[in-house]
């Protein structure tokens, strides 16, 4: 099921996805989409409403360096254990929404990112039961401030600014994201390319390791790393995120 967060006519809803009379449609769901959902009666045209983030995390946590390529290079090996850090929720933006370059930078790079959403409140999750606490996955982007990350020697400012972490455009709920194609292009130009399969450490383990630390909670988000090919966007270019299995995020670059 593809899950999403839609502006419509009337207000903001969470929505399911699918078909109706020949047209694609989203269907209200009545209340939150972590538990079974249940649905108001209310439709409209998919192509009448506009897509946001698909979820309001309270935090999004980041795992660094964790596909081998993208961390040699960065100028470094491969660490043993995953490098977790975490952007504000006031950083998430949806679909189509304007990634804005601050004027204290110099580059502003992507980052194509496979993004598990939690969809119960959970902590000390063993590996072999993460698919019990896992809602679903969406595209992320770890937009990042690469000069300010390398000045301030950690990632805090770097990472955490306004529309720094365009997620979208859905959930997908029903995925096996062991082995997927992930793709990032800058003005149709593909610059990064790559498989979920090549994760260091894969999802089952950054839960565990995750919520060794902190509790999850319903809608709160995984970033579980970037490919090789990361680079600087500039004013006026459109950066776009491909997850296999569930969709194209994209996004316009703006100066702020």
């Amino acid at each position: 099921m593809r899950i999403a967060r839609i502006a419509h006519s009337e207000g903001f809803a969470y929505a399911a996805l699918g078909d109706a009379d020949g047209q694609e449609v989203a269907l209200e769901i009545a209340e939150q989409p972590f538990v079974k959902p249940t649905f108001s009666g209310r439709k409209w045209p998919l192509a009448d409403v506009r897509l946001l983030a698909p979820v309001l995390p309270t935090k999004v946590v980041c795992i660094g360096k964790n596909y081998a390529d993208h961390a040699r290079e960065m100028g470094g090996e491969p660490p043993a254990d995953p490098v977790m850090f975490i952007k504000p929720s006031t950083s998430v933006v949806g679909p189509n929404a304007a990634i804005r370059l601050p004027a204290d930078s110099s580059r502003v790079d992507y980052e194509a990112e496979l993004a598990v959403v939690i969809g119960q409140p959970c902590k000390d999750v063993p590996a072999e039961k993460a698919s019990s606490v896992i809602f679903g996955y969406t595209v992320g982007n770890d937009v990042t401030a690469r000069d300010q990350q390398k000045a301030d020697g950690q990632w805090t400012r770097g990472k955490g600014h306004d529309t720094f972490c365009p997620l979208g455009p859905w959930v997908e709920t029903q995925l096996d994201a062991s082995d997927l194609a992930i793709r990032a292009e800058l003005d149709g130009e593909v610059k990064q390319d790559s498989r979920t399969s090549l994760l260091l450490h894969d999802v089952p383990k950054l839960i565990e390791w995750v919520t060794r630390v902190m509790t999850l909670l319903p809608g709160d988000v995984i970033l579980t790393g970037t490919p090789a090919g990361v680079g600087p966007m500039t004013d006026g270019q459109s950066v776009s995120v491909t997850v296999e299995g569930i969709g194209t995020l994209t996004n316009p670059v703006v100066a702020k």
